[in-house]
């Protein structure tokens, strides 16, 4: 079973050691490196938590550490996922899907109708996730920010139009309680 919960500034360290896990095992899939957050201060990772971003970990009863995090941030067109990572061998066991409920839950609070991410045009497992779960490319790319070589594709998922179901298998959303971390150190980390 995979349980969600929001973070809050006390977990700043945890959302660091997960957060670096994810940059050491996919570093083609972030748009910033291991290296450059490994060097973040304490005070640079607690300006993640603010009300406009929300992080959530992922946990499965058999394991301490966390199984996954991904975080949801208010955009000016909808809500955007970013930082999706599930731990390879927490992979196939429901953690993508509970935080992107997590993460829908908390952008269908806020109001926004739609959630975007941006993903790797070759990174196929989490395309088939996203997929999966009812989102839908836009025709949108760009470079990845931390290696231009690499080009990415926007996704959408609609929200309030589907009445909190989603994909094929029909999967409902659940509304999370959420301490939020910063949007502003997210859009900084993009364009670097």
């Amino acid at each position: 079973m995979v349980s969600v919960r929001a973070t809050g500034s006390g977990d700043w360290a945890l959302v660091r050691d997960v957060r670096l896990a994810a940059l050491r095992d996919a570093p083609g899939a972030f748009a910033s490196t291991y290296e450059r957050e490994a060097a973040y201060t304490e005070e640079q990772w607690r300006g993640w938590f603010s009300d406009r971003f929300a992080m959530f970990l992922a946990h499965l009863q058999d394991r301490a550490e966390p199984a996954g995090l991904a975080g949801v941030f208010d955009a000016g067109d909808g809500a955007g996922l970013v930082s999706m990572w599930v731990r390879p061998d927490a992979r196939g066991r429901g953690v993508g899907e509970a935080l992107m409920n997590a993460a829908a839950g908390w952008a269908k609070d806020r109001g926004h109708d739609a959630m975007y991410l941006w993903v790797a045009e070759a990174n196929e497992p989490a395309r088939r996730l996203y997929e999966r779960y009812g989102f839908t490319p836009t025709g949108d790319r760009q470079p990845l920010p931390s290696n231009p070589g690499v080009p990415e594709i926007r996704m959408r998922l609609e929200l309030l139009l589907r009445s909190s179901r989603f994909g094929p298998g029909r999967r409902r959303v659940s509304s999370q309680a959420a301490v939020s971390c910063c949007y502003q150190s997210y859009m900084r980390s993009r364009r670097a």
